[in-house]
């Protein structure tokens, strides 16, 4: 298994659908760092050659990409600024409720957890 940015790649898969492993990086990056480094996207991670995984880290750690760790402190940080301003975002992040609109009467089990029983409501 190769290791780029401290993610282990599966050598199995293409090397386009493998980079997406990485946290920060999907398909439409992971093509744009195959064709500016001149790999073959058809290709195995198992395929490639050390010289070649050597330029496609040195791609990804290059300032275009913010990746994994970096990227998760960041996106954390925009949500606590969003809660410290008291903001409507902030106040649904904080509650535990969808943030971008959805409808919460029926659906939004993700966000709200399983399901309560409320006492006595049976018809």
């Amino acid at each position: 298994m190769a290791r780029i940015a401290g993610v282990n790649v599966p050598d199995q898969k293409r090397v386009s659908i493998a980079l997406t492993y990485i946290h920060g990086i999907g398909r439409t990056s992971a093509r744009e760092i195959c064709d500016t480094v001149g790999i073959d996207r058809t290709r195995r991670m198992k395929d490639l050659t050390e010289e070649e995984l050597n330029l496609i880290r040195k791609e990804i750690d290059s300032d275009k990409f913010t990746i994994e760790g970096e990227l998760r402190r960041e996106v954390s940080m925009n949500i606590k600024r969003l809660m410290d301003m008291g903001c409507y975002r902030g106040l649904r992040h904080r509650k535990g409720l969808p943030v971008r609109g959805q409808n919460t009467r029926v659906n939004a089990r993700t966000r709200k957890g399983p399901a309560k029983a409320i006492a006595g409501k049976k018809k």
